[in-house]
């Protein structure tokens, strides 16, 4: 059997395998489960095995690495227009090994354990935000029921949690105050385990000069450097700034045809954590410009006063992950722009 090229659709327990000679014949069309994947792979010659990159797909691809495979990973859409009719496991392995072979086509790098360790504090971090916001609308908007209201912010939950103990039987009923002591003591070990993430998070962060780098640009922190660190490694995959913006969907979409040409909103494609932390980090660098005694840049002064606010941070965040890409390929750190002098 001369298999040169395999697609592997990736399951839980049944994996598809569809595999092609060098003429690019069928040679290989099987179903393995997952015990006996490697020990499959084990008796294959060395050959090229694409997979999507999806649940376990770095996991499989360093397996299969270690055994002497070249192992590629193609995002989901990108192996798609490869599937023909019915949407099948035998279809999917088919479309990926044809996919795997394309000329033109983009892959995803396989990223090592360490990567993915601290992508997982990352993706702790931003699971156990979501719930606390959860848990904060869900209290705020239960006390609301009973008259008791407080500011909008973090720092306004303990004022609301000291009105709603102040509070007596006739303004709060006791069953409601059994049910929020419960969601309060709830939100009390959503922030200490928020708390124990992000120290775990700036160890990491202390102890890389690569992530340490990366925060002395403006509008970025320990946990959008580390983010990014272990998001793309050393940025070799992107061969521009602006291949790196569009990666993290901060480039518009473009619609053509013949020579009318739409430019309309930001394809938002990529992963939305990186492009969440570096506009927010945008948006704290455009509300200085409003602040006193903060000395303004002119550049963003401008940009402010002919776009919105929210345009304007969503162009700064773009153009902070075109400074980001230029730090990490120079390893060097952020270095302020000049100041040209006119001469009168």
């Amino acid at each position: 059997m001369s298999v040169t090229t395999i697609g592997l659709d990736l399951a839980k327990s049944i994996f598809q395998i569809h595999g092609v000679d060098a003429r690019g014949d069928a040679v290989l069309k099987r179903r393995v489960r997952r015990g006996e994947l490697l020990a499959f792979f084990g008796g294959l010659p060395a050959c090229l095995v694409g997979m999507e990159a999806c649940s376990s797909a770095h996991h499989w691809a360093r397996e299969l690495m270690a055994l002497g495979h070249e192992v590629r990973l193609i995002p989901p859409q990108y192996a798609k227009p490869y599937v023909k009719r019915n949407k099948t496991d035998a279809a999917d392995a088919e479309a990926i090994c044809e996919a795997v072979g394309r000329p033109n086509m983009r892959f995803v790098p396989v990223k090592s354990k360490e990567s993915q360790g601290l992508l997982t504090l990352h993706r702790v971090r931003s699971l156990v935000v979501r719930q606390r916001t959860a848990s904060v609308n869900a209290a705020r908007g239960l006390l609301s029921e009973f008259g008791i209201v407080a500011p909008k912010g973090m720092c306004r939950i303990a004022t609301l949690r000291r009105d709603m103990e102040a509070a007596n039987e006739d303004v709060l009923p006791r069953e409601a105050r059994v049910a929020l002591d419960a969601l309060f003591e709830h939100l009390d070990t959503l922030t200490q385990r928020l708390d124990a993430v992000d120290h775990e998070i700036l160890a990491w962060h202390k102890a890389s000069e690569v992530s340490q780098r990366l925060a002395t640009a403006p509008g970025v922190g320990p946990i959008t450097a580390t983010a990014l660190i272990a998001a793309i490694g050393d940025a070799s995959q992107f061969t521009t700034a602006r291949h790196f913006a569009a990666w993290l969907g901060l480039t518009p979409r473009i619609s053509a045809s013949g020579s009318r040409e739409r430019i309309g909103r930001i394809s938002k494609g990529g992963d939305r954590y990186l492009r969440t932390l570096l506009i927010h980090g945008a948006r704290a660098m455009v509300g200085t410009s409003f602040r006193r005694g903060v000395k303004p840049r002119p550049w963003l002064q401008a940009l402010i006063g002919r776009r919105p606010v929210n345009v304007a941070s969503v162009a700064v965040a773009h153009k902070t992950a075109r400074v980001l890409w230029a730090m990490i390929r120079r390893e060097e750190a952020y270095r302020l722009p000049a100041t040209f002098m006119v001469a009168a």
